[in-house]
């Protein structure tokens, strides 16, 4: 335990995550910017570092951009990212009041909170899952990987149609380069420089990054004139822990949401916002500027941060399109995620988690501190900031692999995740496809070699079978529910 605390505590370790979460918080708080293209613009950062350090200054920008979405949902009625969404409804409100300051500090008291609570979800409930993931066979995890995807899939739009086409596209491209069982080169069209496959950072960067920068300057969005002045905070920290127990809740709910595969911060936040403003004795001050309803969903949505890394760490499956980015920032270091990094590298697993509890706290001590600075984010210009993040896409696609070849992809299918945007293209399970396929097509092809081709092993596996009839269901009931609107009108 004290070798673990010196190693988290080493100066540079510190400094990265100080600097994670600087970022994250001015990225998130960019309106329609998202958590996803903060981790994806600090990942060539990482390239040079050890693993520790590395993480450090992804999870800060993770938890960092989860909070900062508040700041314009407060101030200009304009979410910074989608997590914030349930936060305008009382937000900004309050801010037009004349206590922006208020609401500011009301949301960065929640989000700590709920990112505190979930680290200790992290540090409780990883081990024991990573034990039992440890009875996991080939057939347990292909029927993971398919209703981690399924999760995503059902929860990515209207159309399921559209999800399992981006699905289907990404299992199809984590087969480019050499076949993980034979050793055989696939679908790399004469170029040697897709032996190694796409990499998950270039995928990560022109779908999230480029095609958002296309986007914007699409739309050429200007910066929001219904900006609210920053007003000093005159609530104290005992006047919101009165709300002791909405934060509990909103805590554990978004700790238990951030824990299941292919849900995030923006459902949690939504639901405990509407659980609070049912069980309220006053229900009618909601959306006339409560703090209440501002505690709930930023301490939910912030408690979706540690508890995402309970599938990902003890079951190697990311659970939504941010976690898909750090697990591609593991592997380029050299650390698998999945039950065997409990048992073969317990002092990485155990930093990391006293890591992210640091992380929470120096969160707070920067909201406090550098908040007046940070609101002035909400005045960049696009046209600065589009060049800006341009470069650091550039500079990324290079850093991965130092090929020029990456950087043409990047560009190339940036143009290409536009236009599946304008369509309405989910793009979540696109990336998830990607990560998991290799993972997918290894565990199917194992599986099948145990029971000598037989398909039986994945009916016949107990877990399996409860993992595929999960899948199924959790597809159906959306196609169900369409239907029986139809015929309701």
């Amino acid at each position: 335990m004290l070798e673990t605390m010196l190693e988290i505590l080493e100066p540079f370790n510190l400094l990265m995550m100080n600097l994670g979460i600087a970022a994250g918080i001015i990225i998130g708080a960019l309106p329609g910017l998202s958590v996803i293209l903060a981790i994806t613009v600090l990942l060539p950062f990482t390239f040079g570092m050890s693993s520790l350090p590395g993480m450090f200054l992804l999870l800060g920008a993770y938890c960092g951009a989860t909070y900062g979405g508040s700041i314009t949902a407060i101030l200009i009625n304009t979410p910074g990212t989608p997590n914030a969404a349930a936060t305008v409804l009382d937000g900004y409100p309050l801010a037009q009041k004349g206590r922006a300051g208020d609401a500011l500090k009301a949301a960065l008291v929640g989000s700590t909170f709920g990112g505190l609570f979930s680290c200790l979800a992290l540090m409780f409930l990883a081990p024991v899952i990573a034990q039992f993931a440890l009875n996991f066979g080939p057939a347990e995890y292909f029927s993971l990987c398919i209703f981690g995807l399924s999760v995503v899939i059902a929860i990515s739009g209207k159309d399921i149609i559209k999800g399992i086409v981006m699905a289907g596209m990404g299992l199809l491209l984590s087969t480019v380069g050499i076949d993980p069982i034979e050793g055989l080169s696939r679908f790399r069209f004469g170029r040697s420089e897709l032996l190694g496959g796409i990499t998950t950072a270039a995928l990560l960067l022109w779908v999230f990054a480029v095609g958002e920068i296309l986007t914007k300057s699409y739309t050429n969005e200007k910066g929001n004139d219904t900006v609210v002045t920053y007003q000093k905070a005159t609530v104290k920290l005992r006047d919101m822990l009165k709300y002791w127990w909405t934060m509990l809740r909103s805590a554990v709910l978004g700790s238990f949401i951030g824990a299941v595969p292919g849900t995030g911060g923006a459902i949690a936040a939504f639901l405990s916002y509407n659980i609070t403003k049912s069980g309220s004795k006053t229900p009618e001050k909601f959306g006339q500027g409560s703090v209440e309803g501002i505690l709930a969903p930023e301490t939910a949505n912030n408690a979706v941060t540690g508890a995402a890394l309970i599938p990902l760490l003890t079951l190697g499956v990311p659970g939504d399109a941010g976690m898909a980015v750090l697990f591609g920032a593991l592997t380029m270091q050299g650390v698998i995620p999945g039950p065997a990094l409990f048992t073969e590298d317990k002092f990485w697993v155990w930093c990391i988690m006293g890591g992210l509890v640091l992380i929470n706290i120096f969160m707070f001590f920067q909201g406090n501190v550098f908040l007046r600075l940070f609101v002035n984010v909400t005045r960049v210009p696009v046209e600065v900031l589009i060049p800006c993040i341009m470069i650091f896409c550039t500079l990324g696609g290079f850093s991965v692999r130092n090929l020029v070849f990456d950087i043409a992809i990047v560009m190339t299918c940036g143009f290409f995740g536009y236009w599946l945007k304008r369509f309405g293209y989910p793009l979540s399970p696109l990336v998830i496809a990607l990560v998991l396929g290799s993972l997918t097509e290894t565990n199917l092809r194992r599986a099948m070699v145990l029971s000598k081709g037989s398909i039986s092993i994945f009916f016949t596996k107990p877990l399996s079978l409860v993992f595929l009839a999960i899948a199924v269901a959790v597809l159906l009931i959306p196609l169900f529910k369409n239907k029986n609107k139809k015929n309701a009108r």
